[in-house]
């Protein structure tokens, strides 16, 4: 079994979740994030959330995978003051929705001064409601902005325990470590860190707090990265229990702290039956047949799938 912990499924089709839930994956976390588009009003936010809120989470269960988001106003966005003060005065009853285990993703871009403030409140509502962070790392200047993240993490006093910093790579991954964070990695087929990249760093420092994700998003990405990575892996001498940690219960340790993540959410899952309809509507198209599974049917919490 498999914890995507960052994936924008909004972006991606339904084939995706199907591939996914073959391939292992028992749960994805949905980060807000940037959708391509700037977005001019608040009311654009409010649909965003509620949809990663609620038609992805049943679009996931379609499939057997459950649901997870993270709310925050990512930090592209937070460069607009006005939509950022509209946004930050909706997040709080977005946050306190079920199925929410994280602020995220929040952090730098281009490490503005509006960047910096909206980070720093978010992180204070993530204290106030005793929720994880999810941080994204800057893809330019990532060294100093991931530093930087940290830097500002402890200015507000926040547990490192409690944040996920996002988007390692080989500059970061130690220091990230070092001080006590959760070191998350996106595998992405050219850029940011690739699988032959991430198994020579599970060589170098084990299992120990670190996680893969796949962040598949609108662009060029890859939503089977997680079960891949674990594939290549195995094949080159990682231990099954290393590969666990870091695609599986490491994940469900940084994110049940939520409250909100459980394993039994999986491991004793509501029957999938694809007949049922969100809105009104179904994810069957045409004359397909619905999928429509056993109720008693069960996972085994031991089982790693690596095929």
């Amino acid at each position: 079994m498999f914890i995507d912990t960052h994936a924008h499924m909004i972006s991606r089709t339904t084939d995706d979740y199907e591939a996914m839930a073959a391939s292992g994956v028992v749960a994805v976390i949905e980060p807000a994030f940037w959708i391509g588009q700037p977005r001019t009003n608040v009311g654009s936010y409010i649909d965003y959330l509620s949809a990663i809120i609620g038609f992805e989470r049943f679009r996931a269960g379609q499939f057997g995978i459950r649901h997870y988001c993270t709310i925050g106003l990512n930090s592209k966005e937070a460069n607009n003051e006005e939509l950022a003060e509209n946004v930050m005065e909706i997040l709080p009853r977005f946050a306190l929705k079920d199925g929410v285990v994280a602020i995220g993703e929040i952090g730098y871009d281009d490490q503005t001064e509006l960047e910096d403030k909206y980070f720093r409140l978010q992180i204070e509502l993530a204290i106030k409601l005793d929720l994880p962070v999810m941080v994204h790392t800057p893809h330019r200047d990532k060294k100093s902005g991931t530093y930087r993240s940290m830097d500002v993490c402890k200015e507000h006093g926040i547990d490192p325990s409690k944040v996920i910093i996002d988007h390692n790579n080989e500059e970061t991954v130690k220091e990230v470590l070092d001080r006590g964070y959760w070191a998350a990695f996106s595998i992405y087929p050219s850029t940011k860190m690739g699988t032959a990249r991430m198994v020579e760093l599970l060589h170098q420092y084990g299992g120990n707090k670190i996680i893969i994700d796949s962040a598949c998003d609108w662009g060029i990405s890859e939503p089977l990265a997680v079960s891949k990575t674990a594939r290549l892996a195995s094949l080159q001498g990682i231990s099954d229990d290393v590969i666990k940690l870091v695609c599986y219960q490491n994940a469900l340790d940084a994110y049940g702290q939520s409250g909100q993540m459980k394993e039994s959410d999986w491991l004793n899952p509501p029957p999938i039956d694809q007949r049922t309809f969100y809105e009104g509507n179904s994810i069957l198209r045409g004359q397909r047949e619905p999928v429509i599974q056993d109720p008693k049917s069960k996972r085994n919490k031991d089982d790693l799938s690596i095929d």
